[in-house]
């Protein structure tokens, strides 16, 4: 399986390290030939995760996305969702035909209010069957560390999910699998939102009680909104732990790491971006001002505005989610906002 890798952010460089560790040769897409030239004489990325070195004999670096989707057969998508649409824009209509896809992208594209995979059904006609999902709970930083970390990858079709999870496993990363393609995607997006929540609240000095009381609140809040989609087996309490002891897989969960583990690290770890984000918001800083102050997308700004319209039609009772978007987008001050999520908590 020959890996094209279309991103070399942090998230990027953290999965380029798994499979070059694996030794797999990988084709890699970097947007300047100024950082491939630094990246090949230095052996690591001159940008992100600048401790992280790399075996470069593995690597095809490459500033032409077109060039290492072609030479790849299994396509790691991993730039912000932001900019996923730019970064595909202008590539040929059939230029994902027979190739698998592989999303590491954690968030709605915000120019269309899509999940990647309907972005990709509807300019380049790729089938669900050939798309499959990567997500944590995983910090790029910790993978850079090797400190022992957990992936989820999802797919309709199970042979191919198993197999491309199989070239990610390593002595510090255990790779977990399911079919739940959307349910994951949908996760990865509200756990932004409720971390920019959690960053808030400890701006505004809100301490560990109340934190626990909001991110528990928030997890409730996302299975509703995920059952209200349609997504199953989102009830806390029933994993079937007598077919794990017997080696077999649980039937999908919503206590399961991709769901509650990472809403659980993208709230409390201080490596979230997103935390880090809603922090400088409870500290008063204008939501410019502390995306300047940051040097990586927060998803979960846009994810919030995204959700709130979906929302609309999907009618779940969000009152977290949607007081973190009048606070991002509608200019309410955080101390007010937090005022009224405080009486909507059980």
């Amino acid at each position: 399986m020959k890996f094209g890798i279309i991103g070399s952010g942090s998230w990027g460089t953290a999965l380029a390290k798994i499979l070059t560790d694996n030794k797999n040769q990988i084709n890699w897409w970097l947007r300047s030939d100024s950082n491939i030239s630094k990246f090949k004489s230095r052996r690591h990325n001159p940008q992100y995760l600048s401790n992280t070195f790399f075996d470069t004999s593995l690597i095809n670096f490459s500033s032409n996305a077109e060039e290492v989707i072609c030479n790849s057969d299994t396509v790691v998508i991993v730039v912000p969702s932001a900019f996923a649409a730019d970064a595909l824009c202008g590539l040929p209509k059939k230029i994902f035909y027979n190739k698998k896809i592989v999303s590491a992208v954690k968030g709605i594209l915000p120019q269309r209010n899509m999940l990647l995979n309907e972005y990709l059904k509807k300019e380049f006609g790729v089938d669900l069957k050939d798309y499959f999902t990567v997500l944590g709970p995983c910090h790029a930083e910790e993978v850079a560390a090797e400190k022992l970390s957990y992936l989820t990858f999802s797919g309709i079709d199970v042979a191919n999910t198993n197999e491309i999870a199989n070239h990610f496993k390593t002595l510090y990363l255990n790779t977990l699998q399911n079919t739940d393609i959307f349910g994951v995607q949908y996760a990865a997006v509200l756990k932004n939102i409720y971390a920019i929540g959690a960053g808030i609240a400890h701006g505004l000095d809100y301490g560990d009680n109340f934190l626990s009381v909001l991110i528990a609140n928030s997890a409730d809040e996302m299975a509703g909104f995920l059952r209200k989609v349609g997504i199953e087996n989102v009830q806390v309490g029933s994993i079937e732990h007598h077919a794990m002891m017997k080696n077999k897989k649980p039937q999908i969960n919503y206590a399961a790491s991709v769901y509650l583990g990472d809403l659980l690290v993208t709230c409390y770890s201080l490596y979230s971006r997103n935390r880090t984000f809603g922090n400088m918001i409870g500290k008063g800083y204008s939501v410019q001002s502390a995306q300047l102050e940051m040097s990586m997308i927060a998803e979960g700004y846009n994810a919030s505005k995204c959700m709130f319209l979906k929302n609309q039609k999907v009618k779940a009772e969000m009152p977290i989610a949607e007081m973190i978007y009048k606070i991002l987008w509608n200019e309410l001050p955080a101390d007010k906002g937090f005022g009224k999520i405080e009486k909507n908590l059980v």
